[in-house]
């Protein structure tokens, strides 16, 4: 039985979407929820509107009463299951299976669920560091070496990353000490390519929430949040790219000489579509650990990720195409694999689409732009960002030609 307390519905409808935004889900999805709720409860009269990091909801509750309330929600760290979970409850709502009160106290439950364990979300970073390692090139040994160090930068951001705490001085001592690690470990043997050693270690620090929602909201035509997200995954690149360059300077005024690199060279004994395909599905599933996703879903983000880095490898080795036409080829395979996997397992696209995005983000762009400007090779570094400014628009793109063929349909 519906509740006619419209003030409440409004205020439970507002809750979810804070638990929607505050875990990365894109505007859209925050929208249609709290429609959907609020709508349930027979607050048929109001409005939301989403910003990136706020929320302003108006109502009609009944005769000449309004309700109106703006809350402010910072941009923080993503948890897909809640994403997940808050989805699903409006659903269960919309099929009238909660009263008012009960919604009530679910997306609260929701909303104080904890994050994913230390000891998992550190073993998720070992395990993407050491398969997206061998997906930038990396040989075995070099796999070895971005395990142990995803696994200590982890713990490291874990402990320093705390309320209150700049997230870009967080990914700047991440990346230095990432970095640092890389070049000991390159001296004293354990690893050979120091090049796909950093940017396997890296890599857990790569925005890659912000990032993918930043391109989903700019494809439904929300360009203030998706230009806002994009801009905080951008300087979250410049804190990485600061602390690896914090290292290369101190390094090259200690020895006398900066670090000569010389492009990252694809491993043989890990340049077969197998195990790249293999290391594309482990590194995803770390990485889904560290978005938050839930557990049985792992997989089927996994399988989502390896799928599309296998028609990415395919397309790069036997194919005449260019870095660029192969990224938007396999992000348009990916989005379509992502709404697939959705339907199929009762999960938001997100979930999908972050994870099987992931392995095609410039990681490595990041890092030889850094490299070259560090070295005063301007003229490669100038190469190198455009590329990497190439391969992003290129995923920009297929999403927006995606999402704009199912409008279509629809």
């Amino acid at each position: 039985m519906k509740d006619n307390n419209l003030s409440e519905a409004l205020e439970v409808a507002a809750q979810a979407g804070h638990v929607l935004l505050e875990n990365g889900a894109e505007i859209a999805r925050v929208e249609e929820t709290m429609e959907r709720i609020s709508s349930h409860y027979g607050a048929t009269q109001s409005n939301f509107f989403v910003l990136s990091n706020g929320i302003f909801t108006t109502g009609n509750t009944g005769g000449s009463e309004r309700y109106a309330n703006v809350e402010y929600i910072p941009l923080k760290g993503a948890q897909m299951e809640k994403i997940a979970e808050i989805n699903q409850l409006s659903r269960d709502i919309a099929a009238d299976k909660y009263t008012l009160a009960q919604a009530r106290q679910k997306v609260e439950e929701i909303r104080s669920k904890p994050a994913k364990p230390f000891w998992e979300q550190i073993l998720g970073s070992a395990f993407g560091s050491a398969g997206f390692c061998i997906l930038f090139g990396g040989g075995w040994l070099d796999s070895a070496a971005a395990f142990v160090v995803g696994l200590l930068v982890w713990a490291v951001v874990l402990l320093i990353g705390k309320p209150g705490v700049s997230k870009i001085v967080v990914n700047i001592a991440g990346a230095a000490f990432a970095t640092l690690l890389c070049v000991l470990f390159q001296g004293l043997g354990f690893g050979t390519s120091l090049p796909n050693m950093i940017i396997g270690s890296i890599i857990p620090l790569i925005p890659g929430v912000p990032f993918t929602n930043g391109i989903r909201d700019i494809a439904n035509e929300d360009y203030i949040a998706g230009m806002t997200r994009l801009l905080d995954a951008l300087f979250v690149f410049l804190g990485i790219a600061l602390g690896v360059c914090l290292v290369f300077l101190c390094q090259g005024h200690i020895s006398g000489h900066m670090i000569e690199l010389h492009g990252s060279l694809q491993n043989p004994s890990t340049a077969n579509l197998p195990v790249q395909t293999l290391a594309a599905l482990v590194g995803t599933v770390g990485f889904a650990v560290l978005f938050g996703v839930p557990r049985k879903q792992y997989l089927a983000t996994g399988v989502v990720g390896a799928v599309g880095w296998m028609l990415f490898f395919a397309l790069s080795q036997y194919t005449g195409l260019s870095v660029v036409e192969n990224t938007f080829l396999t992000s348009v395979v990916v989005v379509v694999l992502s709404r697939w996997a959705a339907v199929l397992r009762r999960c938001p696209v997100t979930v999908f689409l972050i994870c099987g995005l992931f392995p095609l983000i410039p990681g490595a762009g990041v890092f030889w732009t850094t490299y070259y400007v560090t070295s005063n090779l301007f003229s490669e570094a100038l190469h190198s960002g455009f590329t990497a400014l190439s391969v992003t628009l290129a995923i920009v793109l297929a999403v927006v030609a995606v999402s704009g063929l199912q409008k279509v349909r629809r």
